[in-house]
């Protein structure tokens, strides 16, 4: 199977820009799109209803145009949830947790941690709250994947200028801690499976100062297994030869 996820900054734009039709003739199984800042009935036709997939849709309840993640299967799921139960990480419309036979995908759009400390815990407090799902899911025997826009490099090689970005959000030790606590429970970070020591391989850059022309980039986008899948995995890799947003797709093959 193959899963394709994107952080595509407005799904509407995406559509407008006619960047939709070359970006799903990649025929991905699984489509995990994030910050699709739409409801489903404010999306055209063809998106909200993809030929050949069934489609899924969270979205924000607090604010229009904010947030907001979508899942297109190819195969119908067993079951899907949409969030943890849990009104204040709920209303943003952030995760959407998609039951197959032999694993649980969950695609999520993890919150930036602002310029406000209050957002920074809620940042914080999403991550926990995420960990410990999928903690209980794995002890129910689950396979576990997981996928978005995560809002944190891991590492210094995981950006184009750590040094200078060491007391920014998204590079904080709190959160890059936190990432580590993921992978001491056993969840493997694919691309850094395949790729342990690459650099200058990013998945967001900032538009305003054309920082993708220069490659000054952040990985920032994920694809993670629970060990008990890894054996099964293919591939991961960056498709940054895709345009249409300030992140670029990854892809997840198992």
């Amino acid at each position: 199977m193959k899963f394709i996820s994107w952080n595509v900054n407005g799904l509407r734009a995406i559509y407008k820009k006619r960047c939709w039709y070359p970006f799903i003739k990649l025929n991905a199984d699984v489509f995990c799109l994030q910050e699709t800042k739409a409801r489903p009935e404010q999306l055209p036709e063809e998106v909200r209803n993809l030929s050949g997939y069934h489609s899924f849709f969270a979205s924000s309840v607090i604010k229009k145009g904010y947030s907001g993640v979508a899942v297109y299967s190819k195969e119908k799921p067993l079951d899907v949830k949409y969030g943890f139960s849990i009104k204040k990480f709920d209303d943003e419309g952030r995760l959407l947790e998609v039951h197959f036979k032999d694993f649980v995908l969950l695609n999520i759009y993890f919150p930036n941690g602002g310029v406000d400390p209050n957002r920074l815990k809620y940042k914080l407090d999403f991550y926990d709250t995420f960990l410990n799902h999928i903690e209980k899911l794995r002890k129910k025997g689950k396979k576990i994947i997981f996928c978005g826009d995560i809002n944190t490099a891991h590492e210094e090689i995981d950006l184009a200028r750590p040094k200078s970005n060491e007391k920014h959000t998204g590079f904080l030790l709190e959160e890059r801690a936190w990432i580590d606590e993921v992978i001491n429970h056993g969840y493997v970070d694919t691309f850094r499976y395949f790729y342990p020591h690459k650099t200058g391989t990013y998945s967001y850059w900032d538009m305003k100062t054309s920082a993708r022309d220069r490659n000054v980039g952040w990985r920032l986008d994920y694809f993670f297994v629970s060990s008990n899948l890894l054996p099964q995995v293919k591939k991961a890799t960056i498709l940054s030869s895709i345009y249409g947003s300030d992140h670029c797709p990854i892809m997840l093959e198992i």
